[in-house]
């Protein structure tokens, strides 16, 4: 058996999330079907850096297959998007040790959210770009991603749904990109809890009108309280940007 790993983009418009529902359409099944067919009839199970929810963008996502067949390694992304559909692409497909695993191998993960400050709504980015029609201070609110930079339990900044216990992070990089009407939060950290980008979004959004002040910030994550954060930034704006590894 080889080991095929693949660097994906998809538009999570369409789709109900990543991982596999049952009469629903995901990433993942929309790979397995594609993988199938390639197979000749034989499943093949498909592993993911992590999940996206429904209505979330990848522009590199990570996912890694095994296969018996001797296609060369950079064939296989001709293959497979000659069989997915136009809303999920292979961006690079290669060979690797059968000791890489797409999740427990990954280093860190980058996510951005988009955010359009523009007071008309732009039809075209309608699923690809929250818009939010507020000025905003960006000062604020790089003062406040300064405070989420390092390891600290981030119970304050996770959905109440989530089971996962441990709740301490590492954010490694929090920043703010500002191109035009268009704020971009860009977020590098060894580990994301459930909508844990998207409630620092919507934060973020909260301290540039003034509800919230930048320097709430460490009491929000000291008090490991839900309902002191901002709300939850809608899933359209996020994107799974790129999954870091040792090689």
């Amino acid at each position: 058996m080889r080991r095929i790993k693949c660097i994906i983009a998809y538009d999570g418009t369409n789709f109900a999330g990543y991982q596999i529902q049952q009469n629903k359409r995901t990433v993942q099944g929309e790979l397995e079907r594609a993988l199938a067919i390639i197979h000749k009839g034989e499943a093949v199970r498909v592993y993911a850096s992590g999940r996206t929810d429904a209505t979330v963008h990848a522009y590199g996502q990570v996912i890694h297959f095994d296969s018996p067949l001797t296609i060369p390694e950079e064939r296989w992304a001709k293959a497979l998007n000659a069989l997915l559909p136009d809303d999920i692409v292979v961006k690079e497909a290669a060979e690797v040790s059968p000791s890489f695993h797409a999740r427990f191998s990954a280093k860190a993960k980058e996510y951005r959210y988009r955010v359009r400050t523009a007071q008309e709504p732009d039809v075209f980015l309608r699923n690809y770009v929250y818009h939010y029609p507020y000025s905003l201070n960006h000062e604020a609110i790089q003062k406040a991603l300064t405070f989420l930079i390092g390891t600290h339990d981030f119970t304050s900044f996770c959905s109440a749904k989530t089971d996962v216990e441990d709740k301490v992070r590492t954010i490694y990089e929090a920043n703010m990109i500002v191109e035009k009407d268009e704020v971009v939060f860009q977020l590098i950290g060894n580990g994301f809890l459930y909508n844990m980008v998207r409630i620092i979004a919507g934060t973020m959004l909260e301290v540039g009108i003034g509800k919230i002040k930048a320097e709430d910030i460490p009491h929000i994550l000291e008090k490991k309280d839900r309902s002191l954060a901002g709300k939850t930034a809608p899933g359209h704006g996020l994107y799974l940007w790129k999954v870091y590894y040792d090689n």
